[in-house]
């Protein structure tokens, strides 16, 4: 018995990376070290060690909006919001908000009622719709009436883009 627990903590140990395990009045343990190996053995049981499940966004850092520019329609003003293929691309959960806090940094006039309901369908819909769209338009004058109704509205609530 106390020659296997003395084994089982010394498995731990390694497993665990800790320096000062062993038996009471030896050295400590030497660092463990880890292999390239997906599975290791601890007695006679094998362990899998999952591969990591994060995924990097080849876009991280990139911009997501290459610039705005407003022009008038035959409804009204219109912001012209142009994504980087970065922005059209990215699947990364936070780059929603970067991309509306960069269309911010561009016109801060772009916050006005309904307009990120507008531009969050955009992001969500148009890009898997119509994903090589020149710009999403943006249109302060159309009502603000929640994001699942400018969804209902093909992201053009109060008639369609003309």
């Amino acid at each position: 018995m106390t020659r296997w627990f003395h084994r089982t903590a010394q498995a731990l140990c390694a497993m665990t990376v800790l320096t000062a395990c062993g038996p009471a009045g030896d050295e400590p343990a030497a660092p463990a070290t880890t292999t390239s190996s997906p599975t290791r053995t601890t007695l006679d049981t094998p362990v899998t060690i999952a591969p990591p499940t994060t995924t990097v966004d080849p876009y991280a850092g990139l911009p997501l909006i290459d610039s705005v520019s407003w022009t008038e329609s035959v409804d009204g003003a219109r912001l012209q919001v142009y994504p980087t293929v970065a922005g059209r691309k990215t699947t990364a959960p936070t780059a929603e908000q970067l991309a509306w806090q960069e269309i911010l940094a561009l016109d801060a006039t772009a916050d006005a009622p309904g307009m990120y309901d507008q531009f969050r369908c955009h992001w969500v819909w148009a890009r898997m719709v119509a994903p090589d769209k020149p710009s999403w338009n943006l249109e302060p004058w159309r009502p603000a009436v929640g994001y699942p109704a400018t969804v209902s509205a093909n992201c053009n609530p109060g008639g369609p883009e003309r």
